[in-house]
């Protein structure tokens, strides 16, 4: 296959996608929905049956988040950085060990071992192994060529040439041992934060309420931490958010919540705030409890920027819509993060293809 095969398949199935997105409908014409359509929407109403967290409005907004990458203008603009060296002679056999904190989370590196073209095996997490193998039969479906270059396995992985592999601080030291030989990007635990100033607007706040409960906060890229002025009126940010308070029917995640109360509580932490459906907790760490949001002072715009410089291989993502922090993103836009915003901001493509 050639690039442009390649990337055709991948602008179709982001077509196909797109049906199935929160404002997605579906196109009664659509050339893949006859064999493909019914079934993908069944998986997506029923896949929390396996995962409780994956619940329908959940998988579908990481479906759009998919389906809104896949077009020939986002794909193309990200693939002239590297179109040059696009062609391979000979495909590497690319092992990719995923996470399943959020749907389908390990796409991403799916669509770069693919696209560099080389061969993808797949070693899914118990928690999210449904849904990447039935789009894999979908870009089967439009390109047969990728039969021999998509293979997902529950064995030990065996020829395998390079490693991309995501999980926690813990996992990363085993997968260290195990595939340091090879090529590889070893991720570990990384989480995001927001920096607000309190001049921020309803609307601004409840945008940075998407950020913090998407995928109920267990993304990487979802916010766990403020970073607030001295002085800051907290009731400026719980007010905005009280229409995210739907979350608490969730029963895991009240449950974590309620857990995380009772544990706080039995402390008399003074620090602690409380809306019913999250908590508030001061504290210099980044990685907080589902159901709980650290928070920070800060006096100076400066020494925060150098502190978050300084903390940089602990966060995946800053979102403030101050212009005075460095690196950050819009508040709201944690969740959608562009074909270069790499994990761990190491550059996939490149990895692959200069093994």
């Amino acid at each position: 296959m050639t690039i442009d095969n390649r990337i055709k398949t991948m602008v179709l199935l982001g077509g196909f996608l797109k049906q199935f997105s929160q404002e997605g409908r579906k196109e009664a014409d659509h050339a893949l929905n006859e064999l493909f359509y019914n079934d993908f929407e069944e998986l997506i109403k029923t896949v929390h049956i396996y995962n409780p967290w994956f619940t329908e409005n959940n998988v579908r907004n990481a479906i759009g988040a998919i389906a809104n990458s896949l077009t020939q203008e986002e794909l193309l603009n990200w693939l002239s950085l590297y179109i040059t060296q696009l062609d391979r002679k000979k495909p590497v056999r690319v092992a990719v060990i995923m996470a399943g904190n959020i749907p389908m989370v390990g796409f991403h590196d799916m669509l770069c071992v693919l696209l560099s073209g080389n061969k993808f095996a797949g070693k899914l997490s118990s928690d999210d192994k449904l849904l990447l193998p039935f789009i894999s039969k979908v870009i089967i479906g439009i390109e047969p060529d990728f039969a021999d270059y998509i293979e997902f396995t529950e064995e030990r992985l065996k020829n395998i040439e390079a490693v991309i592999a995501t999980g926690s601080n813990n996992s990363a030291r085993y997968f260290d041992y195990y595939f340091g030989k090879y090529p590889n990007i070893i991720r570990k635990n990384r989480n995001s934060v927001a920096v607000l100033t309190g001049k921020e607007s309803v609307s601004e706040i409840r945008s940075l309420g998407d950020d913090v409960f998407q995928y109920f906060g267990l993304g990487c890229r979802n916010v766990s931490k403020l970073f607030v002025p001295r002085g800051y009126d907290f009731d400026a940010f719980y007010s905005p958010i009280i229409g995210f308070q739907e979350i608490a029917n969730n029963n895991k995640y009240v449950n974590n919540y309620e857990y995380n109360r009772t544990v706080y509580l039995m402390s008399s932490d003074p620090t602690l705030l409380d809306n019913n459906f999250l908590l508030l907790r001061e504290d210099e760490g980044y990685s907080s409890p589902i159901g709980v949001l650290y928070y920070e002072f800060y006096d100076d715009v400066n020494a925060l920027n150098q502190r978050l410089e300084n903390d940089k291989e602990l966060i995946q993502c800053i979102v403030s819509n101050s212009k005075e922090i460095k690196n950050a993103v819009p508040l709201g836009t944690a969740q959608c993060p562009a074909l270069t915003d790499y994990a761990d901001g190491v550059d996939t493509m490149a990895f692959l293809i200069n093994i």
